[in-house]
């Protein structure tokens, strides 16, 4: 064997490393590859939230949106968005993010809006927005800088239109800090522990849109400093929305002193919490100022009432007024709205507090003639619970068109109420009423009583466009006939079980109607009528859809869609179907009888009802010939049975020859013939019974007269059962043919005379004389039969 050479060993070993190195490669490029995200819908929005990634994930780079928010990306590096030219909204809010490299955004030519709070940066860096000369709208609340950074950071930001800055880590602003930022749409700033502010930091933003101040901490340790970020932004055409303050005591509204030089227009503060004494100072604070719209809302009031110098103060600029989610501590009531206090005032809203009957009086003036200008009220969320005390309350409103008293304690409605001719719109939903009366007033055009307890609506409305009675417990549709002018009736979650068109009729105007969700019985009526509604085929729509209209019963149809339901032609029109089917039984009887008639079935029924009927008095005749001498029964030789028309023949040959013979040799016979020997007065088919019981032989007559004899037939009809029944033999019958006749003349309804006449030799009359003696000799010796 050759060893191997060194320069093989070599060879070996460099492949060894190459093999290795390719794998440790693999395996460090498989640890290294980012995760993806592929939730982006056709308009290119990617919603990645939520779904715990801790880096970027690599999306499409076409896509427009991309949500990141709530994941846990702690970083973003510089090459995690690189090539998203095209994306417009990025979202990383939620994060927890703390650091972004200086370039993170540079590539990100086309973003309008970024939101980055609620994350962990503890500093801004200017040079994450030097490329962003397109953004719009950015995000930066609740992270933990204290400071905005130095140089500017919003410097090339030069379309920035809605800025949202601070938390509670941010402790000062300085003048230069929104350098770059000349306009914008909103501006918020969360400055609740703010310890630091120059004069004018935001003064320089004009125009200004919507402003948000939080201030808790401003307020209570530093008015002037809340005062100055205050007249910053205070121009009379942008409404100023302050949050989180506390107003207690004359200090603490002084920083409104400012803005209220600057006459300010539209106030709201939100989360509040103030005392009596600070609401006196307000107003007078704001005294002659041109406010138009005062908003109050999650307002916690203190103190005992003491609304002294309010009735001095001038706001009779103010339009409207609201007063929302009022906590009540201590004893607190509402000052009274004096005309000289509040004198154009137009809107107010109190809904939503603990406004009871009495507290409600004063705050209204009692009788006292205010708020001469005010067209809507909302007293809504309230303790109220005398319908009367309101509406005397409101009478004195001339200008009143609106009034909303619903979610009230009202549970009884007075015969009559007092109410202002201009009243058109009112709202008593969610109360206790189980009538209605006279009380309300008959300007209305818009009435809301849904959800109370009402069961009937009989009281005339001639002018109501509107009528809202969802939630009751009507059982039918109220009458159209008090509401000549309704356009739209909405009674939903009733008990309501049907309606068609007939209750619709009296509906003049009507051509919107909810009435679903009821416990419908889907007749035909019903599921006819809605299926066309429905479908737009009538005069009214049924605005609330198709899922609101299900089938409570039959059980059968319970819980189906209307829609959906197929009702058969027998359920639907009974009366034509019973009237079709009655027809149709009587064409069917009418054929049926006449079938019946040309195959002689009446016949076979008659025999079998005349045989059931005679088999009784049979059965006694023959258990009283079986108890006696059969001989001593026998009456007759013969029974004759033939037609009427050949009685001649019977009489002057048949009757002679055989009764009276010329030759003594001759035994004279004796023959019954129904003429002679049946009994008046008793039933023929008993008499034709008790004719052949007694009787050795029958003997038929047979013609053309006796086949076509309705009494032949008759006679015949109701003996031959019992003659071919078994009581009697094939011998016991003698078949004397007149005239030539074969059994295919015999009516087929005859069966057994037709088989005796293929199976028992007859006689035949002959014509000539010299053979009639043969012919009496053969009939004696057939009716001797047991005596030969």
């Amino acid at each position: 064997m050759r060893r191997p050479t060194s320069c093989s060993c070599a060879l070996f070993f460099i492949l060894v490393l190459l093999f290795l190195s390719e794998s440790w490669g693999q395996r460090l490029n498989t640890d290294d590859k980012k995760p993806s995200c592929d939730h982006c819908n056709q308009q290119l929005f990617c919603n990645c939230s939520h779904s715990g990634f801790t880096s970027v994930p690599t999306v499409t780079g076409s896509a427009l949106s991309l949500d990141l928010s709530f994941n846990k990306i702690t970083a973003v590096t510089n090459d995690d968005l690189t090539g998203h030219t095209q994306l417009k909204v990025l979202d990383l809010h939620g994060n927890g993010l703390a650091e972004i490299h200086p370039s993170a955004f540079d590539s990100l030519w086309s973003l309008e809006q970024l939101d980055l709070s609620y994350n962990q940066l503890t500093m801004l860096n200017h040079k994450w927005f030097s490329k962003l000369e397109a953004l719009q709208q950015l995000n930066l609340l609740n992270n933990p800088y204290s400071y905005l950074g130095s140089p500017p950071v919003f410097g090339a930001l030069v379309r920035l239109r809605k800025l949202a800055l601070g938390g509670p880590s941010l402790k000062e602003l300085r003048r230069g800090d929104l350098s770059g930022v000349t306009q914008l749409e909103e501006l918020t700033v969360h400055a609740n522990n703010l310890t630091s502010y120059d004069a004018g930091t935001l003064a320089h933003i004009w125009p200004l849109g919507h402003v948000t101040l939080s201030l808790h901490g401003p307020f209570l340790t530093n008015v002037t400093l809340a005062g100055s970020m205050i007249d910053d932004v205070s121009y009379p055409e942008t409404p100023i929305i302050l949050k989180d303050i506390n107003l207690i005591g004359v200090q603490s509204v002084q920083p409104f002193s400012k803005a209220a030089k600057r006459r300010i227009r539209y106030l709201t503060l939100h989360n509040i919490s103030v005392s009596d004494e600070a609401i006196v100072d307000f107003l007078v604070v704001l005294d002659g100022v041109p406010l138009t719209k005062l908003t109050i809302e999650d307002v916690t009031l203190m103190g005992e009432g003491w609304w002294g110098k309010a009735s001095q103060t001038d706001l009779r600029s103010i339009d409207e007024f609201y007063i929302r989610n009022v906590v009540i501590l201590d004893v607190f009531v509402m000052p009274c709205l004096t005309s000289h206090l509040l004198k154009n005032l137009q809107y107010l809203d109190l809904s939503d507090n603990l406004l009871t009957d009495l507290t409600l009086e004063e705050t209204l003036c009692g009788t006292t003639q205010t708020l001469k200008d005010i067209r809507v009220l909302n007293f809504s969320g309230n303790a109220l619970k005398s319908l009367s005390t309101v509406s005397r309350l409101v009478t004195k409103f001339s200008k009143l068109t609106h009034l909303d008293i619903s979610r009230t304690g009202y549970s009884f409605m007075p015969s009559s109420c007092p109410w202002p001719s201009t009243l058109q719109f009112l709202n008593i939903s969610g109360a206790k009423f189980t009538a209605i009366t006279p009380c309300l007033p008959q300007t209305l055009e818009v009435l809301d009583l849904s959800n109370n307890n009402l069961k009937d609506f009989t009281l005339l409305l001639p002018v109501l466009r509107e009528l809202y009675l969802s939630g009751n417990k009507f059982l039918r549709l109220p009458s159209g006939l008090s509401f000549p002018n309704l356009q739209t009736l909405t009674i939903q979650s009733n008990t309501l079980n049907m309606f068609g068109k007939t209750d619709l009729q009296s509906y003049q105007r009507l051509d919107n109607l909810q009435a679903g969700q009821n416990k419908f019985v889907c007749s035909c009526d019903f599921v006819s009528f809605v299926q066309l509604e429905l479908q737009g085929g009538g005069g009214i729509q049924l605005t609330d859809g198709v899922d609101s209209y299900i089938c409570d019963s039959p059980f059968y149809l319970h819980g189906q869609p209307v829609d959906q339901v197929r009702l058969s032609v027998v359920m639907c029109h009974q009366v034509l179907f019973v009237s079709v089917s009655c027809g149709l039984a009587l064409f069917v009887a009418t054929l049926l009888s006449v079938v019946l008639w040309r195959i002689h079935a009446f016949w076979y029924l008659k025999m079998i009802w005349a045989w059931l009927k005679t088999k009784r008095n049979s059965r006694q005749r023959q258990q009283r010939r079986d108890e006696a001498d059969t001989e001593a029964l026998i009456s007759f030789d013969a029974f004759v049975s033939y037609s009427e028309r050949d009685a001649g023949w019977v009489e002057n040959f048949l009757v002679p020859e055989l009764e009276e013979p010329r030759s003594t040799s001759h035994r004279p016979l004796t023959l019954c013939l129904h003429k002679r020997d049946f009994l008046p007065g008793q039933w023929i088919v008993d008499n034709i019974m008790n004719a052949i019981e007694r009787s050795r032989r029958t003997v038929f007559i047979l013609s053309e007269n006796f086949v076509q004899s309705d009494w032949c037939r008759y006679e015949l009809d109701f003996s031959h059962f019992w003659l071919f029944d078994g009581h009697a033999t094939g011998e016991a019958a003698i078949l004397i043919l007149l005239e030539p006749l074969s059994k295919d003349d015999v009516p087929k309804r005859f069966y057994k005379l037709r088989k005796l006449m293929s199976s028992t030799t007859y006689l035949e009359w002959p014509q000539e004389e010299e053979k009639r003696e043969e012919f009496w000799r053969s009939l004696r010796n057939a009716l001797r039969g047991n005596d030969n």
